[in-house]
Protein backbone atom coordinates (compact mmCIF):
# COMPACT_ATOMS: atom_id res chain seq x y z
CA UNK A 1 0.00 0.00 0.00
CA UNK A 2 1.13 3.58 -1.09
CA UNK A 3 2.20 6.15 1.37
CA UNK A 4 -0.35 8.44 0.30
CA UNK A 5 -2.93 5.30 0.45
CA UNK A 6 -2.29 4.89 3.77
CA UNK A 7 -2.53 8.84 4.52
CA UNK A 8 -6.25 8.85 3.02
CA UNK A 9 -6.88 6.27 4.95
CA UNK A 10 -6.01 7.61 8.47
CA UNK A 11 -7.88 10.42 8.08
CA UNK A 12 -11.09 8.61 6.70
CA UNK A 13 -13.97 11.26 7.92
CA UNK A 14 -16.74 9.67 10.37
CA UNK A 15 -18.80 12.82 9.94
CA UNK A 16 -22.28 11.55 8.29
CA UNK A 17 -22.86 14.40 6.39
CA UNK A 18 -19.54 14.18 4.61
CA UNK A 19 -19.64 10.25 4.11
CA UNK A 20 -23.25 10.83 2.64
CA UNK A 21 -22.25 13.27 0.50
CA UNK A 22 -19.27 11.09 -1.02
CA UNK A 23 -21.81 8.01 -1.51
CA UNK A 24 -23.78 10.44 -3.41
CA UNK A 25 -20.98 11.34 -5.35
CA UNK A 26 -19.90 7.68 -5.89
CA UNK A 27 -23.09 6.28 -7.26
CA UNK A 28 -23.93 9.76 -9.52
CA UNK A 29 -20.72 9.38 -11.60
CA UNK A 30 -21.94 5.85 -12.39
CA UNK A 31 -25.26 6.89 -13.27
CA UNK A 32 -23.19 9.87 -15.63
CA UNK A 33 -25.16 12.40 -13.74
CA UNK A 34 -24.47 16.21 -14.06
CA UNK A 35 -22.47 17.53 -11.09
CA UNK A 36 -24.54 20.32 -11.04
CA UNK A 37 -27.10 17.74 -10.29
CA UNK A 38 -25.26 15.75 -7.44
CA UNK A 39 -24.96 19.25 -5.93
CA UNK A 40 -28.69 19.78 -5.69
CA UNK A 41 -28.60 16.01 -3.98
CA UNK A 42 -25.85 16.56 -1.71
CA UNK A 43 -27.64 19.61 0.54
CA UNK A 44 -31.21 19.24 2.12
CA UNK A 45 -33.89 21.70 0.82
CA UNK A 46 -34.51 23.37 4.11
CA UNK A 47 -33.32 23.21 7.66
CA UNK A 48 -34.80 24.71 10.32
CA UNK A 49 -33.28 25.72 13.72
CA UNK A 50 -35.55 26.21 17.12
CA UNK A 51 -35.21 27.30 20.10
CA UNK A 52 -38.40 27.35 22.66
CA UNK A 53 -39.23 27.20 25.90
CA UNK A 54 -40.09 24.74 28.26
CA UNK A 55 -41.14 24.67 32.15
CA UNK A 56 -39.47 22.29 34.04
CA UNK A 57 -40.97 20.63 36.94
CA UNK A 58 -38.92 22.44 39.79
CA UNK A 59 -40.74 25.63 38.11
CA UNK A 60 -37.96 26.65 36.44
CA UNK A 61 -37.92 27.45 32.65
CA UNK A 62 -35.32 26.35 29.89
CA UNK A 63 -34.95 26.61 26.84
CA UNK A 64 -34.50 23.55 24.62
CA UNK A 65 -32.63 23.74 20.86
CA UNK A 66 -33.58 21.45 17.51
CA UNK A 67 -33.88 20.96 14.13
CA UNK A 68 -35.79 19.78 11.57
CA UNK A 69 -34.17 18.92 8.06
CA UNK A 70 -36.13 18.52 4.71
CA UNK A 71 -33.98 16.99 2.21
CA UNK A 72 -36.03 16.71 -1.15
CA UNK A 73 -39.41 16.77 -1.80
CA UNK A 74 -39.46 15.98 -5.47
CA UNK A 75 -41.17 12.46 -5.12
CA UNK A 76 -43.56 13.46 -2.60
CA UNK A 77 -43.93 14.84 0.97
CA UNK A 78 -40.75 14.40 3.35
CA UNK A 79 -40.46 12.12 5.74
CA UNK A 80 -38.57 10.74 8.91
CA UNK A 81 -37.86 10.53 13.08
CA UNK A 82 -37.54 12.88 15.43
CA UNK A 83 -35.11 12.04 18.13
CA UNK A 84 -34.15 13.25 21.71
CA UNK A 85 -31.09 12.97 22.00
CA UNK A 86 -27.88 15.23 23.63
CA UNK A 87 -25.47 15.06 20.98
CA UNK A 88 -28.00 15.92 18.27
CA UNK A 89 -26.40 18.18 15.62
CA UNK A 90 -27.36 20.15 12.36
CA UNK A 91 -24.97 17.79 10.47
CA UNK A 92 -26.10 14.76 11.51
CA UNK A 93 -29.51 15.69 11.08
CA UNK A 94 -28.96 16.81 7.38
CA UNK A 95 -27.36 13.86 6.81
CA UNK A 96 -30.23 11.44 8.47
CA UNK A 97 -32.46 12.90 6.49
CA UNK A 98 -30.81 12.63 3.10
CA UNK A 99 -30.11 8.95 4.04
CA UNK A 100 -34.64 9.00 4.50
CA UNK A 101 -34.67 10.24 1.09
CA UNK A 102 -32.40 7.32 -0.66
CA UNK A 103 -34.27 4.77 1.81
CA UNK A 104 -37.16 5.42 0.58
CA UNK A 105 -36.70 6.20 -3.38
CA UNK A 106 -34.95 2.65 -2.73
CA UNK A 107 -38.26 1.38 -0.92
CA UNK A 108 -40.55 3.13 -4.12
CA UNK A 109 -42.00 4.75 -0.96
CA UNK A 110 -43.68 8.27 -2.77
CA UNK A 111 -41.73 10.28 -0.16
CA UNK A 112 -38.50 12.69 0.43
CA UNK A 113 -36.03 12.76 3.27
CA UNK A 114 -37.17 14.16 6.93
CA UNK A 115 -35.07 13.96 10.77
CA UNK A 116 -35.84 15.85 13.28
CA UNK A 117 -33.45 15.83 16.54
CA UNK A 118 -34.08 17.86 20.22
CA UNK A 119 -31.05 18.34 22.36
CA UNK A 120 -31.72 16.72 25.32
CA UNK A 121 -30.84 13.93 27.74
CA UNK A 122 -34.09 12.13 28.30
CA UNK A 123 -33.12 9.95 31.01
CA UNK A 124 -32.62 13.13 33.12
CA UNK A 125 -36.23 14.29 31.97
CA UNK A 126 -39.62 13.61 34.18
CA UNK A 127 -43.17 12.37 32.00
CA UNK A 128 -44.51 15.43 32.57
CA UNK A 129 -41.16 17.39 31.00
CA UNK A 130 -40.76 15.25 27.91
CA UNK A 131 -44.58 15.69 27.49
CA UNK A 132 -43.95 19.26 27.32
CA UNK A 133 -40.56 19.08 25.45
CA UNK A 134 -42.80 16.99 22.70
CA UNK A 135 -45.22 19.56 22.40
CA UNK A 136 -43.23 22.89 22.40
CA UNK A 137 -40.94 21.31 19.93
CA UNK A 138 -44.15 20.26 17.67
CA UNK A 139 -45.61 24.12 17.94
CA UNK A 140 -41.64 25.27 17.01
CA UNK A 141 -41.92 23.15 13.31
CA UNK A 142 -45.73 23.25 12.65
CA UNK A 143 -45.49 26.00 9.74
CA UNK A 144 -43.39 23.51 7.66
CA UNK A 145 -45.25 19.90 8.55
CA UNK A 146 -48.29 18.60 7.80
CA UNK A 147 -49.81 15.38 6.53
CA UNK A 148 -48.65 16.94 2.36
CA UNK A 149 -45.53 18.41 3.61
CA UNK A 150 -43.10 16.80 6.14
CA UNK A 151 -44.42 13.78 8.20
CA UNK A 152 -42.19 12.74 11.51
CA UNK A 153 -42.05 9.42 13.10
CA UNK A 154 -40.18 8.23 16.27
CA UNK A 155 -36.53 7.81 16.26
CA UNK A 156 -33.91 7.38 18.92
CA UNK A 157 -35.61 8.12 22.64
CA UNK A 158 -38.98 8.69 21.08
CA UNK A 159 -41.50 6.36 20.91
CA UNK A 160 -45.68 6.22 20.14
CA UNK A 161 -46.54 8.38 23.41
CA UNK A 162 -43.66 11.18 21.79
CA UNK A 163 -45.55 10.75 18.57
CA UNK A 164 -49.52 10.91 20.45
CA UNK A 165 -48.59 14.03 22.03
CA UNK A 166 -47.20 15.61 18.82
CA UNK A 167 -50.11 15.01 16.93
CA UNK A 168 -52.42 16.25 19.49
CA UNK A 169 -50.51 19.26 19.61
CA UNK A 170 -50.30 19.88 16.21
CA UNK A 171 -54.00 19.10 15.71
CA UNK A 172 -54.90 21.69 18.48
CA UNK A 173 -53.14 24.37 16.46
CA UNK A 174 -55.13 23.11 13.13
CA UNK A 175 -58.25 23.10 14.46
CA UNK A 176 -58.89 19.15 13.37
CA UNK A 177 -58.04 15.87 13.90
CA UNK A 178 -55.24 15.16 11.90
CA UNK A 179 -53.46 11.89 12.28
CA UNK A 180 -51.68 11.98 8.88
CA UNK A 181 -49.25 14.52 9.99
CA UNK A 182 -47.12 11.89 12.49
CA UNK A 183 -46.51 7.92 12.37
CA UNK A 184 -45.51 5.31 15.14
CA UNK A 185 -48.57 6.69 16.92
CA UNK A 186 -50.25 4.71 18.90
CA UNK A 187 -52.83 2.10 17.43
CA UNK A 188 -55.69 4.00 19.41
CA UNK A 189 -54.71 6.97 17.75
CA UNK A 190 -54.39 6.10 13.89
CA UNK A 191 -51.09 4.06 14.39
CA UNK A 192 -50.63 1.16 12.14
CA UNK A 193 -50.38 -2.62 12.86
CA UNK A 194 -47.13 -4.24 12.48
CA UNK A 195 -45.10 -0.70 12.65
CA UNK A 196 -43.25 -1.69 15.86
CA UNK A 197 -41.71 -4.92 14.03
CA UNK A 198 -41.37 -3.24 10.79
CA UNK A 199 -37.50 -2.48 10.62
CA UNK A 200 -36.71 -5.68 12.23
CA UNK A 201 -38.50 -7.07 9.79
CA UNK A 202 -38.13 -5.87 6.64
CA UNK A 203 -34.17 -6.35 7.62
CA UNK A 204 -34.87 -10.13 8.44
CA UNK A 205 -36.78 -10.23 5.02
CA UNK A 206 -33.77 -8.63 3.33
CA UNK A 207 -31.35 -11.33 4.90
CA UNK A 208 -33.64 -13.88 3.47
CA UNK A 209 -33.24 -12.82 0.09
CA UNK A 210 -29.64 -12.72 0.70
CA UNK A 211 -29.47 -15.96 1.95
CA UNK A 212 -30.99 -17.47 -0.80
CA UNK A 213 -28.68 -15.56 -3.28
CA UNK A 214 -25.50 -17.11 -1.82
CA UNK A 215 -27.56 -20.23 -1.04
CA UNK A 216 -27.02 -20.73 2.17
CA UNK A 217 -29.50 -22.04 4.39
CA UNK A 218 -30.98 -19.39 6.50
CA UNK A 219 -31.49 -22.41 9.17
CA UNK A 220 -29.36 -23.04 11.75
CA UNK A 221 -27.34 -20.10 10.54
CA UNK A 222 -25.14 -18.28 13.40
CA UNK A 223 -25.80 -14.12 13.89
CA UNK A 224 -24.26 -11.48 16.16
CA UNK A 225 -26.40 -8.71 16.80
CA UNK A 226 -24.40 -5.40 18.07
CA UNK A 227 -27.54 -3.18 20.13
CA UNK A 228 -30.10 -5.06 21.72
CA UNK A 229 -32.60 -2.44 21.42
CA UNK A 230 -35.96 -1.95 19.94
CA UNK A 231 -34.63 -2.94 16.12
CA UNK A 232 -32.15 -5.53 17.73
CA UNK A 233 -33.82 -7.49 20.22
CA UNK A 234 -36.83 -8.19 17.83
CA UNK A 235 -34.23 -9.30 14.83
CA UNK A 236 -33.16 -11.49 17.44
CA UNK A 237 -36.49 -12.97 17.98
CA UNK A 238 -37.71 -12.79 14.45
CA UNK A 239 -34.32 -14.72 13.29
CA UNK A 240 -34.27 -17.35 16.18
CA UNK A 241 -37.80 -18.18 15.14
CA UNK A 242 -36.37 -19.14 11.82
CA UNK A 243 -34.15 -21.68 13.52
CA UNK A 244 -31.15 -19.14 13.49
CA UNK A 245 -28.66 -18.84 16.36
CA UNK A 246 -27.92 -15.58 18.10
CA UNK A 247 -24.80 -16.40 19.66
CA UNK A 248 -23.77 -12.94 20.56
CA UNK A 249 -25.59 -9.60 21.57
CA UNK A 250 -24.45 -6.28 22.71
CA UNK A 251 -25.85 -3.33 24.22
CA UNK A 252 -24.23 -0.41 26.17
CA UNK A 253 -23.78 -2.50 29.60
CA UNK A 254 -21.18 -4.84 27.36
CA UNK A 255 -21.20 -7.61 25.12
CA UNK A 256 -22.65 -11.78 25.67
CA UNK A 257 -21.14 -14.38 23.23
CA UNK A 258 -22.85 -18.37 23.81
CA UNK A 259 -21.52 -20.72 21.28
CA UNK A 260 -24.61 -22.90 20.90
CA UNK A 261 -26.66 -20.09 20.88
CA UNK A 262 -28.18 -17.37 23.63
CA UNK A 263 -31.44 -17.84 25.56
CA UNK A 264 -32.95 -14.60 24.65
CA UNK A 265 -35.73 -14.73 27.04
CA UNK A 266 -33.10 -14.88 29.50
CA UNK A 267 -31.05 -11.93 27.74
CA UNK A 268 -34.34 -9.96 28.09
CA UNK A 269 -34.82 -10.43 31.22
CA UNK A 270 -31.48 -9.46 32.41
CA UNK A 271 -31.91 -6.77 29.37
CA UNK A 272 -35.33 -5.55 31.40
CA UNK A 273 -34.25 -6.01 34.86
CA UNK A 274 -33.94 -3.03 37.06
CA UNK A 275 -30.35 -4.08 39.04
CA UNK A 276 -29.61 -6.08 36.54
CA UNK A 277 -27.67 -6.14 32.81
CA UNK A 278 -27.45 -8.51 29.43
CA UNK A 279 -23.56 -9.36 31.00
CA UNK A 280 -24.98 -10.82 34.13
CA UNK A 281 -26.31 -13.83 32.11
CA UNK A 282 -24.61 -16.95 34.24
CA UNK A 283 -24.67 -18.87 30.95
CA UNK A 284 -23.07 -16.55 28.10
CA UNK A 285 -19.21 -15.69 27.79
CA UNK A 286 -18.76 -12.18 28.24
CA UNK A 287 -16.81 -10.33 25.63
CA UNK A 288 -14.28 -8.19 27.46
CA UNK A 289 -14.22 -5.50 24.56
CA UNK A 290 -17.74 -5.06 23.06
CA UNK A 291 -16.17 -4.11 19.58
CA UNK A 292 -15.16 -7.76 19.40
CA UNK A 293 -18.47 -9.02 18.51
CA UNK A 294 -17.75 -7.42 15.82
CA UNK A 295 -15.41 -9.55 14.62
CA UNK A 296 -16.88 -12.90 15.88
CA UNK A 297 -17.02 -15.66 13.02
CA UNK A 298 -20.44 -15.83 12.34
CA UNK A 299 -22.92 -15.79 9.21
CA UNK A 300 -24.88 -12.82 10.24
CA UNK A 301 -23.33 -9.73 11.54
CA UNK A 302 -26.74 -7.38 12.28
CA UNK A 303 -25.16 -3.30 13.63
CA UNK A 304 -28.35 -2.11 15.21
CA UNK A 305 -27.02 0.18 17.58
CA UNK A 306 -24.41 2.96 16.71
CA UNK A 307 -22.60 4.84 13.36
CA UNK A 308 -19.47 4.24 12.71
CA UNK A 309 -18.14 0.82 13.89
CA UNK A 310 -17.07 -0.64 10.73
CA UNK A 311 -14.18 1.12 9.38
CA UNK A 312 -10.49 0.77 7.81
CA UNK A 313 -9.57 -0.30 11.49
CA UNK A 314 -11.72 -3.30 11.81
CA UNK A 315 -13.27 -4.21 8.61
CA UNK A 316 -10.49 -6.80 7.20
CA UNK A 317 -11.45 -8.41 10.64
CA UNK A 318 -15.23 -9.03 9.78
CA UNK A 319 -15.77 -12.52 9.24
CA UNK A 320 -19.18 -13.03 8.67
CA UNK A 321 -20.66 -13.73 5.12
CA UNK A 322 -23.59 -10.95 5.25
CA UNK A 323 -23.43 -7.87 6.88
CA UNK A 324 -26.93 -6.57 7.41
CA UNK A 325 -26.95 -2.58 8.28
CA UNK A 326 -30.11 -2.72 11.21
CA UNK A 327 -28.65 0.37 11.91
CA UNK A 328 -28.23 3.96 10.01
CA UNK A 329 -24.46 4.46 9.29
CA UNK A 330 -22.52 1.83 10.69
CA UNK A 331 -20.04 1.25 8.05
CA UNK A 332 -17.67 3.80 6.49
CA UNK A 333 -17.01 4.10 2.86
CA UNK A 334 -13.13 3.08 3.26
CA UNK A 335 -14.78 -0.22 5.25
CA UNK A 336 -17.32 -0.53 2.71
CA UNK A 337 -14.31 -1.10 0.23
CA UNK A 338 -12.78 -3.52 2.49
CA UNK A 339 -15.54 -5.52 2.94
CA UNK A 340 -16.71 -6.07 -1.07
CA UNK A 341 -12.83 -6.86 -1.64
CA UNK A 342 -13.04 -9.42 0.98
CA UNK A 343 -16.20 -11.03 -0.58
CA UNK A 344 -18.35 -9.81 2.15
CA UNK A 345 -22.32 -9.23 1.05
CA UNK A 346 -23.32 -5.79 3.14
CA UNK A 347 -26.74 -5.28 2.99
CA UNK A 348 -27.00 -1.04 3.03
CA UNK A 349 -29.24 0.57 5.67
CA UNK A 350 -31.13 3.01 3.07
CA UNK A 351 -32.04 -1.40 1.67
CA UNK A 352 -31.90 -2.97 5.30
CA UNK A 353 -34.00 -0.52 7.39
CA UNK A 354 -36.41 0.72 4.70
CA UNK A 355 -38.73 -1.31 6.56
CA UNK A 356 -39.81 1.36 9.23
CA UNK A 357 -40.29 3.59 6.54
CA UNK A 358 -42.76 1.14 4.33
CA UNK A 359 -44.56 0.74 7.34
CA UNK A 360 -45.33 4.23 8.24
CA UNK A 361 -46.00 4.49 4.43
CA UNK A 362 -48.92 2.09 5.03
CA UNK A 363 -49.92 4.30 8.48
CA UNK A 364 -50.12 7.42 6.18
CA UNK A 365 -52.26 5.95 4.10
CA UNK A 366 -54.40 4.48 6.36
CA UNK A 367 -54.84 7.53 7.73
CA UNK A 368 -55.75 9.50 4.96
CA UNK A 369 -58.13 6.72 4.12
CA UNK A 370 -59.57 5.94 7.61
CA UNK A 371 -59.75 2.29 6.58
CA UNK A 372 -57.20 0.00 8.80
CA UNK A 373 -55.27 -3.28 7.69
CA UNK A 374 -55.13 -6.31 9.82
CA UNK A 375 -51.18 -7.51 10.91
CA UNK A 376 -51.15 -10.12 8.13
CA UNK A 377 -51.99 -7.52 5.47
CA UNK A 378 -49.01 -5.36 6.52
CA UNK A 379 -46.35 -7.89 6.63
CA UNK A 380 -47.55 -9.41 3.06
CA UNK A 381 -47.21 -5.76 1.80
CA UNK A 382 -43.73 -5.13 3.50
CA UNK A 383 -42.65 -8.40 2.42
CA UNK A 384 -43.39 -7.59 -1.02
CA UNK A 385 -41.69 -4.56 -1.35
CA UNK A 386 -38.50 -5.45 0.40
CA UNK A 387 -38.16 -8.75 -1.75
CA UNK A 388 -39.00 -6.71 -4.75
CA UNK A 389 -36.15 -3.83 -3.16
CA UNK A 390 -33.26 -6.41 -2.51
CA UNK A 391 -34.02 -8.09 -5.88
CA UNK A 392 -33.75 -4.43 -7.94
CA UNK A 393 -30.33 -3.78 -6.06
CA UNK A 394 -29.04 -7.06 -6.45
CA UNK A 395 -29.46 -7.60 -9.63
CA UNK A 396 -28.25 -3.75 -11.16
CA UNK A 397 -25.18 -4.51 -8.45
CA UNK A 398 -24.36 -7.43 -10.35
CA UNK A 399 -24.73 -5.57 -14.07
CA UNK A 400 -22.30 -2.49 -12.35
CA UNK A 401 -20.16 -4.92 -11.25
CA UNK A 402 -19.86 -2.90 -7.55
CA UNK A 403 -21.21 -3.55 -4.06
CA UNK A 404 -24.94 -3.11 -2.85
CA UNK A 405 -24.53 -0.02 -1.81
CA UNK A 406 -23.72 2.08 -4.50
CA UNK A 407 -26.23 -0.11 -6.30
CA UNK A 408 -29.06 1.12 -3.96
CA UNK A 409 -27.79 4.45 -4.25
CA UNK A 410 -27.89 4.12 -7.73
CA UNK A 411 -31.70 3.55 -8.08
CA UNK A 412 -32.57 5.92 -5.13
CA UNK A 413 -30.78 8.82 -7.93
CA UNK A 414 -31.95 7.89 -10.74
CA UNK A 415 -35.77 7.72 -9.17
CA UNK A 416 -35.37 10.90 -7.37
CA UNK A 417 -33.17 12.51 -10.74
CA UNK A 418 -36.19 11.52 -12.75
CA UNK A 419 -38.75 13.00 -10.83
CA UNK A 420 -37.00 16.26 -10.15
CA UNK A 421 -36.41 16.24 -14.51
CA UNK A 422 -40.39 15.48 -15.06
CA UNK A 423 -41.31 18.78 -12.39
CA UNK A 424 -38.63 20.72 -14.35
CA UNK A 425 -36.13 21.43 -11.85
CA UNK A 426 -33.38 20.07 -13.74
Amino acid sequence: MSVSTVTHVETESLNPYEIVQSQIDQAGKRLGIREEVLNILKKPKRVLYVSFPVKMDNGSIRMFEGFRSQHNDAVGPTKGGIRFHPNVTMDEVKALSMWMSFKCAVAHVPFGGGKGGVICNPHELSKGELQRISRGFMEAIADIVGPEKDIPAPDVYTNAQTMGWMMDTYSRLKGHFSPGVITGKPLSLGGSKGRNEATARGCVYVIEQAMKTLEKPLEGATVAIQGFGNAGRIVADLLSEKRCKIVAVSDTSGAIYQKDGLNLDQVKRLKDGQTSSIVDNPDAQRIENPEELLELDVDILIPAALENVITHKNADRVKAKIVAEAANGPTTPKADEILFNNGILLLPDILANAGGVTVSYFEWVQNLMNYYWSEEEVNSKLQKIMVHSFSEVYSLAKEQQTNLRIAAYMVAIKRITDAMEARGWI
